[in-house]
């Protein structure tokens, strides 16, 4: 007889705990001192806005608040976000104010209180959506209004309006003190006229993003520029990452043009002319590295005066190179190149060799393998090419 735990779920249980799974809430990416900042922040705000409305509430109408409940909600956004577009201070205010006169308005023009509730929330919203002030606590603001039944518009001003304003005043100066942007500067959409308009890699992104957000279509609590910075922040860590992962095997040069200590120099010079390149290095017979030149080794080998011009220190340098003949000074590789060559190993990784391009003045570090045997090289140009590929050299 077959087990039962072999027998597969029906499928409808497999749909309800993936349903179920849809209320277990997300993981708040934030720490300890963003926590306490907020909380700190809110406590504040609202303490301030209290005090201050409360010593100027003898001249509001007998019965009113001195501090409205939607408030609190505004404390949320203000201080836990201030980088959202539902938190700046024209939402804010805005959102609160005009949707308290919606609320006003519908008590006064609608009869029954469940239809201008009703009414009073779903017209705050519209409202807020048109003149771009969209506030969640607005809603709360206009239903606390048909709620409680309250007909002057005066309440809009006072305390709504008032509330509204020293919160956000409390929002600007704590914010700005806990180093967060309040008012956060929301960024339009990149133009063709905007510097990044020269990077053809960029305007793809930014085209992709407007893109991604017309298919989504729905309110976002983050602005367009927040998201934007978002990627790239995204994209820099996985660059980081490659690059980290990048080893000098990866992207050093194989294509070898290599001499013997035995090579005569006018062969060296001429290998350096057809091939365009700016060092050669010297193995032995084992493959093993034993130095490196340069046409600087050269010049100090021909003693060209550094007091000449370029044209003329290159013209003395190239007759020197192509007529050496025997008697006339050094005449092999051996003589004149660099014996000490700093070298890395094929499994060492690019990261560690950035700073001795940076700093040192190397422009091509050998790469040798297990055995000490020379298998290529990398150069500023193989390094260049490396953080082209990966993105890293962007900013």
């Amino acid at each position: 007889m077959p087990s039962s735990r072999n027998t597969p779920a029906p499928p409808w249980l497999a749909v309800l705990a993936s349903w179920l799974r849809a209320f277990r809430p997300g993981p708040i990416a934030a720490d300890w001192h963003e926590r306490l900042r907020v909380v700190a922040g809110a406590t504040l705000g609202i303490g301030v806005t209290a005090l201050l409305c409360r010593g100027i509430g003898g001249a509001t109408p007998a019965g009113w608040p001195w501090l409205i409940a939607p408030m609190g909600a505004s404390a949320v956004l203000v201080f836990g976000v201030p980088a959202s577009p539902l938190a700046q201070p024209w939402a804010v205010v805005a959102g609160n104010t005009l949707s308290a006169l919606v609320g006003i308005a519908c008590v006064n023009w609608v009869g029954p209180p469940e239809l201008a509730a009703a009414l009073a929330v779903g017209s705050a919203i519209a409202l807020m959506f048109a003149l771009r002030c969209l506030h969640p606590p607005g809603g709360a603001s206009a239903l606390l209004m048909a709620l409680n039944g309250v007909a002057d518009p005066r309440f809009a001003i006072q305390p709504v309006l008032l509330n509204s304003l020293l919160l956000v005043l409390a929002g600007m100066a704590y914010n700005s003190a806990t180093r967060r942007p309040y008012p956060h500067r929301q960024l339009p959409p990149a133009g063709p006229d905007l510097s990044a308009a020269s990077d053809e890699e960029a305007r793809a992104l930014d085209a992709d993003l407007d893109a991604v957000l017309a298919r989504y279509n729905q309110v976002l609590d983050v602005s367009r520029d927040d998201l934007m910075a978002l990627l790239q922040d995204t994209r820099l860590q996985g660059y980081q990452r490659k690059l980290a992962r990048l080893r000098c095997s990866d992207i050093m040069s194989r294509q070898l043009i290599t001499v013997t200590q035995a090579t005569p120099l006018q062969q060296a010079w001429t290998l350096f002319r057809e091939h365009r390149i700016k060092a050669l290095p010297v193995i032995d017979a084992a493959g093993g590295i034993v130095g490196i030149v340069t046409p600087a080794d050269f010049m100090r080998a021909a003693e060209v005066d550094g007091d000449d011009g370029f044209d003329l220190r290159l013209r003395k340098l190239h007759d020197w190179a192509s007529g050496a003949a025997p008697g006339t000074g050094p005449q092999r590789v051996g003589h004149i190149m660099t014996r000490k060559v700093r070298v890395a190993s094929v499994d060492r990784h690019l990261a560690e060799l950035i700073p001795l391009f940076g700093s040192t003045g190397h422009h091509h570090i050998p790469i040798v393998d297990a055995a000490d045997r020379l298998v290529g090289i990398v150069t500023q140009s193989d390094v260049v090419a490396a953080l082209s590929r990966s993105g890293a050299a962007r900013p």
